[in-house]
């Protein structure tokens, strides 16, 4: 569950384990005040699942305590079939396996602090996701670059990502190396669960400066307007929200998506773990 913009944000890995004796219901109304968890993503489908939301109170202050039980369930009236415990880390969240679409619901239990608090809020599983598919072909996009337009166009970033504007979607593919793509826009992602995408990945870029991997930055608004609505570019990868970041292999295939804020040590990890020597 994500914490904040800038600071700390809880993990919680839906991976299954037996059932529980209690509904979720009853564990949620066993777990002291209620709190909001509010969604930080919202493009789900069977499989591996990655999941977000911040943990507030009802006067809006985040709850960033370190960690927190999180249990899952198809009803609130049904027992969990899955309880794992989230942990407080910079900025990522992890996920885990659904195994078919649907209704979900979860509900979250921050451990320690002065008074016990738990929050609920169901997800929606669908049976494919709106965005590119892991393992699905990536669309060769021919996304702007320093060569075809002015800077102004191509970023929102004060000073400039130059580095992550070098090179197109396309040509990435045509070249059959691997690359990130980040779909983003630092100026107007302004809500609660937005986070420094394109810092991290410029970041992780400098991380991996001695290989083959290429780092794209792709803005989410026309000419950087939000009032001409979306570009060409994130209507043709048919993304729900923003941000997105996309790992693609050299083959040509998404190898790891993830919608909304990303660690820079999560990221890394992907980078290092699907692309390297991809």
């Amino acid at each position: 569950m994500r914490v904040s913009l800038v600071a700390l944000a809880l993990l919680a890995l839906l991976a299954g384990c037996g059932s529980q004796r209690n509904t979720l219901d009853r564990l949620w109304h066993s777990s002291g005040q209620a709190v909001a968890l509010v969604p930080g993503t919202s493009d789900y489908a069977p499989g591996d699942v990655r999941i977000s939301f911040l943990v507030v109170t009802d006067q809006g202050k985040v709850v960033s305590r370190p960690t927190a039980d999180v249990w899952v369930a198809r009803s609130q009236d049904a027992e969990p079939f899955v309880h794992t415990v989230a942990r407080l880390e910079p900025i990522g969240i992890s996920g885990g396996y659904v195994p078919r679409a649907g209704r979900y619901w979860v509900v979250a239990r921050p451990v320690g602090g002065r008074v016990r608090i738990a929050g609920i809020h169901d997800i929606e599983v669908k049976r494919h996701s709106a965005a590119p598919a892991l393992g699905s072909r990536a669309i060769a996009s021919r996304t702007p670059t320093l060569g075809t337009a002015p800077i102004r166009l191509l970023t929102t970033r004060i000073p400039p990502d130059r580095a992550l504007l070098r090179y197109s979607v396309a040509d990435s593919l045509a070249a059959h190396v691997p690359f990130v793509v980040a779909f983003a826009t630092p100026r107007f992602c302004t809500s609660r669960t937005c986070g420094p995408v394109v810092d991290v990945v410029d970041r992780v870029r400098r991380d991996f400066a001695g290989s083959r991997i290429r780092f794209i930055h792709v803005e989410i608004y026309k000419d950087n307007n939000p009032a001409k609505g979306e570009n060409e570019w994130v209507r043709q990868w048919n993304l729900p929200s923003e941000p997105w970041t996309f790992l693609v292999g050299r083959d040509g295939r998404v190898k790891a998506k993830f919608e909304g804020s990303l660690s820079r040590a999560e990221l890394e990890s992907s980078v290092r773990k699907l692309l390297v020597g991809a």
